[in-house]
């Protein structure tokens, strides 16, 4: 049977509504109970997580034969306590929220809710988990624009695909995500700069000036340096994210290790040792240290356990810069 701690974890996670937290919980319970030699009672579990995830799921968008392979629609199952990252940005974060969804009351005092965001920061910092965090909120899909593809497939033509995202986006509710978005809001006093991109910026800076609609776009980069200082006029608010400080360092590893962690755990070296690691990487080092516990045979994961995993994923990072 489950232990207190997993009862007590799934009971919790449920009254925040952290669905995702709630699946992940759920889905340990169902290893534990294999792992006991309860098969059927595992798969039960199992078939009920895929049956509720299938009935919750936000419808996505058919798009247009002209943009298959550039947007990817999706829904989403992230809800705002999944995130972990300081309280000025989640205050603004809940901002965007609570203005969609009274949307119809600024309106009538002849004011917009903000629906143009710019997401800046490193790789792995919650850019993109924050566009789900804001489709699963708002209950509509998220359709990521395959930024680098637009321009490298499509280069003379991508205005126009540009127009024809924008009319989806007027014709078709949701959340709109720009990643990688450098790729095409780069200043256009670069010198190597060609005329093709600045005719796309250009594009985009008019489209999105014009756009009224009421689907919400969000564009992401890591590389702000890069960007036209044009860009930033257009967006109604712009987000920094970093890398996590320790006490969301600490966050990060009880909620993704959940009742796996063990009571005795060494927090200090632990935090010390993964400073400088993304949020991503830490999530990545948290995994790692899940699978190899389960196919051990183990119950508990404690510090000693996450500590080769953590030094794994600097070397991950050294590896990329190579």
């Amino acid at each position: 049977m489950a232990t207190a701690e997993q009862i007590k974890s799934l009971i919790n996670s449920h009254f925040s509504k952290e669905s995702e937290r709630f699946y992940t919980i759920a889905l340990q319970l169902a290893a534990y109970e294999a792992k006991k030699g309860h098969k059927a009672l595992a798969e039960d579990i199992r078939n009920m997580i895929d049956r509720e995830r299938k009935k919750t799921n936000v419808r996505v968008i058919s798009f247009p034969k002209d943009l298959n392979g550039l947007v990817y629609s999706q829904s989403s199952q992230i809800s705002r306590n999944c995130l972990v990252i300081n309280k000025d940005l989640r205050k603004r974060i809940n901002q965007i929220i609570l203005e969609y969804r009274q949307q119809h009351k600024l309106k009538s005092y002849g004011l917009c809710h903000q629906r143009k965001i710019l997401l800046i920061g490193p790789p792995g910092t919650g850019k993109t988990m924050t566009a789900k965090v804001l489709a699963h909120e708002l209950s509509i899909p998220l359709n990521t624009i395959q930024v680098d593809r637009l321009v490298t497939k499509f280069m003379g033509e991508t205005s126009a695909k540009l127009r024809m995202i924008f009319d989806l986006i007027k014709e078709q509710h949701g959340i709109y995500l720009f990643d990688e978005f450098d790729a095409i809001g780069g200043a256009r006093s670069l010198d190597n700069d060609v005329g093709e991109m600045r005719r796309v910026l250009n594009s985009f800076l008019q489209f999105i000036e014009q756009d009224t609609s009421d689907s919400i776009i969000i564009a992401a980069t890591n590389n702000p340096n890069l960007l036209d200082q044009a860009l930033f006029r257009r967006f109604d608010d712009v987000l920094y994210y970093s890398k996590p400080e320790a006490n969301e360092r600490k966050q990060l590893i009880e909620n993704t290790l959940g009742t796996f962690k063990s009571d005795k755990f060494a927090w200090n070296g632990i935090l010390q040792k993964s400073e400088g690691l993304s949020h991503s990487d830490l999530v990545l080092a948290c995994n790692d240290a899940l699978k190899t516990a389960i196919l051990s045979n183990k119950n508990k994961i404690d510090s000693s356990d996450i500590y080769p995993m953590i030094v794994n994923r600097y070397e991950v990072q050294k590896g990329s810069f190579k």
